[in-house]
Order: C-alpha cells, then structure tokens, then sequence
C-alpha cells in the first residue's frame, strides 16, 4: 500500500514558476514509477510527466517538454514536477500516481495509486 500526499500548488502569474511534490509512505517508494497528471474543470484527466523507479527515465506530454521537470529522490520517498514558464491554460489540479506494473506511462489505467492532488492556478 502506497499513500501519496502532493504539496507545492497555489496562484502564479504566467510566466512563472512554481514546483509540486509528492510525499509518499511506505518502504517501497523506489518500487514504483510515478507519474504526474492534471485535471482541469470540465476536462478528461492528462498526462503530464513520468519518470521510472530509479529516475534514470521520465516522460513528458508534448507542451510541457522543455517547460516541466520531473524529479525524485528515493532517499525521501519524494518525486517533483517543477514547472516553468506557466501559462494560464496550465491552470488544474495536478494529481501525482504510483505503478508497479508495467505499461505505457502515459496511460493512467497503469497507475495503482493516486494523492488527492494540488492546484496549481496561473493567473493571465
């Protein structure tokens, strides 16, 4: 059993930069793959970013290459999504997720665990 916790959301201007984490409980941390997704109001939830169970692989969805960076560091069971250069279309709750099994990582059906999310509102 993975428990997830996100933290870092809030109101940034376009533009700006802001960086969310993730807390996770348990011994098996380094297990799993985690992935980031969003959700804003009336839309289907969204990859965003993954990155392997040793960090030496990560995923990005199209627009946020080159904008967003995901991140982990195993020792505190802890995986980032720092996010530059936000623009207010960005603007949702981001979800982080854990898997252990093995699928395309773009695809939340391979994801077993999920936190309650942050959100992050960027601001015109």
């Amino acid at each position: 059993q993975v428990q997830l916790v996100e933290s870092g959301g809030g109101l940034v201007q376009a533009g700006g930069s802001l960086s969310v984490s993730c807390a996770a409980s348990g011994r098996t941390f380094s297990l799993y793959a985690m992935g980031w997704f969003r959700q804003a109001p009336g839309k289907e939830r969204e990859f965003v970013a993954a990155i392997s169970w040793r960090g030496g692989s990560s995923y990005y969805v199209d627009h946020a290459k080159g904008r967003f960076t995901i991140s982990r560091d195993n020792a505190k069971n802890t995986v980032y999504l720092q996010m530059n250069s936000l623009k207010p279309e960005d603007t949702a709750g981001y979800y982080c997720a854990a898997r252990k099994s093995i699928g395309n990582p773009r695809d939340p059906v391979f994801y077993e665990y999920w936190g309650q999310g942050t959100q992050v509102t960027v601001s015109s």
